[in-house]
C-alpha cells in the first residue's frame, strides 16, 4: 500500500478482500474504527456529526459532511490547538467500488497545509495499510 501528494492532497487506495457493505462500517463505527487507526472514537455519521478520534496523543477532531453507504463517506479533520490545521480544517472523502468479491478503498485528504502533507501521507499509507487485515 503506497499514498501520495497529488495535486496537493494525500491520495491513498487499498483493496480488502470485503465488500463494500462490510468495508464501509469501519468508518462510521467507533468500535471498528479503532481496530486499525486510533485508541478510541466518538462518531456520528450524519451530515455534520461528530467525527472525533484520538491517536495516542494525536487528537483529530471534525464532522461528516456525506454519509452515502456503502459507497461514500466525507469527514472534516483538524487537530485541537494547531493554528496550520484546526478542527474541520481539511477534508478527508473515502469512496468503497466493488471489485469482484473484494472493495478498492481510496482516500483523498485534501486542504491540507504544505507543512502537514508529508505527515498525512506516511501517517495513511500505514493505517489504511492496517485495513485490510481488521476489514477483510
Amino acid at each position: 500500500m503506497t499514498a501520495e501528494i497529488r495535486d496537493g492532497a494525500v491520495l491513498a487506495a487499498e483493496r480488502i478482500e470485503a465488500p463494500p457493505e462490510v468495508v464501509f462500517p469501519y468508518f462510521t463505527d467507533p468500535a471498528l474504527i479503532v481496530t486499525w487507526i486510533g485508541d478510541r472514537a466518538d462518531l456520528d455519521p450524519r451530515p455534520g456529526g461528530v467525527f472525533a478520534l484520538d491517536m495516542g496523543e494525536s487528537l483529530v477532531r471534525g464532522a461528516y459532511v456525506t454519509v452515502d453507504p456503502p459507497h461514500r463517506a466525507v469527514f472534516t479533520w483538524g487537530v485541537p490547538g494547531d493554528d496550520a490545521l484546526p478542527p474541520g480544517g481539511s477534508t478527508v472523502e473515502v469512496v468503497l467500488t466493488p471489485d469482484g468479491d473484494g472493495t478498492v478503498v481510496v482516500l483523498t485528504h485534501r486542504g491540507l497545509p504544505a507543512v502537514h502533507l508529508d505527515g498525512h501521507r506516511a501517517g495513511w499509507e500505514s493505517k489504511l495499510g492496517a485495513l485490510p487485515a481488521a476489514a477483510g
